[in-house]
Order: C-alpha cells, then sequence, then structure tokens
C-alpha cells in the first residue's frame, strides 16, 4: 500500500520525466540523448505510476483500457501490449535503415529539415534519424515494461 505522499509525488514527478524523455528524443540526433535513454525515462515514469498506483489504474487511467480483475498481468493485461510495441519499434528501426537503401543510399544514411518558429526551442532540425531513435525508444520502453510486468506480476 502506497501513502499519499507517495501518490502525490508521483502525480508531480511523471508529467516532468515524461516531458524530459520527449525532449531528448527529439534532440538525441544532434545533442545526448536520443531513443535509448528516452525509452529509459519512459519506462521509469510508468514504473513511478505502477508503484504508486498499481497496474489496475496504468490501465484504466493510463492506457485507457477495460480491467477484467481475476486476469494475471503477466500472462493476458498490459504484456501483449509491450510486446506489441517492442515488435512496432524493431520494425520501425529496421525500416529507418532499409529506406535509404531503396533510395540508393548507404544503409542508415540520413538527411534533415529545419522547423523555423517551433516554440521552445526557435529553430528544430528534424533528422531522418528521427525515425531510427523512435524505433529504440518503442524497443526500450516494449522490452522493459514487459520484463517489469512480468517480474511485478510474480
Amino acid at each position: 500500500m502506497t501513502t499519499v505522499i507517495m501518490r502525490t509525488t508521483a502525480r508531480i514527478v511523471v508529467p516532468i520525466v515524461l516531458i524530459v524523455a520527449i525532449s531528448l528524443l527529439i534532440e538525441g540526433h544532434n545533442l545526448p540523448g536520443g531513443g535509448f535513454i528516452a525509452g529509459v525515462l519512459t519506462s521509469t515514469a510508468f514504473v513511478i505510476v505502477y508503484i504508486a498506483f498499481g497496474l489496475d489504474f496504468l490501465e484504466r487511467g493510463v492506457l485507457g483500457r477495460d480491467v477484467d480483475p481475476g486476469k494475471t498481468p503477466s500472462r493476458d493485461r498490459v504484456v501483449v501490449a509491450y510486446r506489441r510495441l517492442f515488435t512496432a519499434g524493431l520494425a520501425i528501426a529496421v525500416g529507418s535503415g532499409l529506406v535509404p537503401l531503396a533510395l540508393a543510399h548507404p544503409f542508415l544514411s540520413q538527411s534533415y529539415i529545419v522547423l523555423e518558429g517551433v516554440p521552445l526551442y526557435h529553430h528544430l532540425e528534424i533528422a531522418s534519424a528521427l525515425a531510427f531513435d523512435l524505433g529504440v525508444y518503442c524497443v526500450v520502453v516494449g522490452g522493459l515494461l514487459t520484463i517489469i510486468s512480468v517480474v511485478g506480476a510474480e
């Protein structure tokens, strides 16, 4: 059973962690960060919610799913979604490397565009490497949350 302090802290900390994770994901191809560390931070935010409120809250409140209290979390509930996220991330990462090959460029080569007038960033360079980072992000989040859910259900 968690305390009111833990739940209140989770409500404050989780949005901050997710914002930092998104920022690291977006800027990862030019600055320190990227898909891996953003995925670890996102998984950390989910773990904080899991610890503070429980897996049922995570499914109902965050993922918007109907919860059947009789099912085991490690077999039927969120683990299937996390494995799908892992698989989709792997497909995105591999696809981001194969697209340049289809366009007669070397494997994982990249190009970029610059967006001007972006709030907070002023100008933002979006590279095709962001697709690879997004794939890595999904693999890390899916893999870590699968492990945490299975171990947490034991």
